[in-house]
């Protein structure tokens, strides 16, 4: 469920009231604890972190022109969604994000590739997600972009 926008603020408005409060305090938390070098913007029906292009030039290769997306958050129908690409991308951030969420959540880890979703708001391990958002650099998360994604969808090179 995408959610038109011109703004963070404008995004929040627009969610269910009931979850506006929670919503904000994840925002902040996550605004918060990031590295400096991201910046805060409203893409892909949803608000988020990305690379800007005056750091990144290349830009996001499935979308030429536009920042590297980074870390977002969604009201979806049944609950909040949290997207980390770095866990998606980085094996040993995902492995202690795994093992760090039951020491800060009862309820089981609600989880896709990049996605956490948060169904119970009441139980969102606020704490968690700052310590998981300071984990990458705009630098780190370039490199590993750069090594893992951009190259393995460029288009091979034509033998001779």
């Amino acid at each position: 469920m995408q959610i038109p926008a011109d703004s963070v603020n404008d995004y929040i408005s627009k969610i269910p009231e009931e979850r506006q409060e929670v919503f904000r305090k994840l925002f902040d938390t996550i605004s918060d604890s990031l590295p400096k070098g991201f910046e805060e913007g409203v893409s892909y029906g949803m608000v988020g972190w990305q690379v800007p292009l005056e750091t990144y030039p290349a830009g996001y290769h499935c979308t030429p022109g536009s920042p590297l997306p980074f870390m977002g958050l969604a009201s979806q129908k049944n609950f909040i969604a949290f997207y980390h690409m770095g866990i998606y991308a980085d094996p040993q951030l995902l492995d202690w994000f795994v093992a760090e969420y039951p020491k800060h959540s009862k309820r089981k880890l609600d989880m896709g590739k990049s996605c956490v979703r948060f169904k119970k708001m009441d139980d969102i391990p606020f704490e968690l997600i700052a310590e998981v958002s300071k984990k990458m650099t705009v630098e780190n998360w370039i490199n590993i972009y750069e090594t893992q994604f951009k190259r393995s969808k460029e288009p091979a090179s034509k033998g001779k």
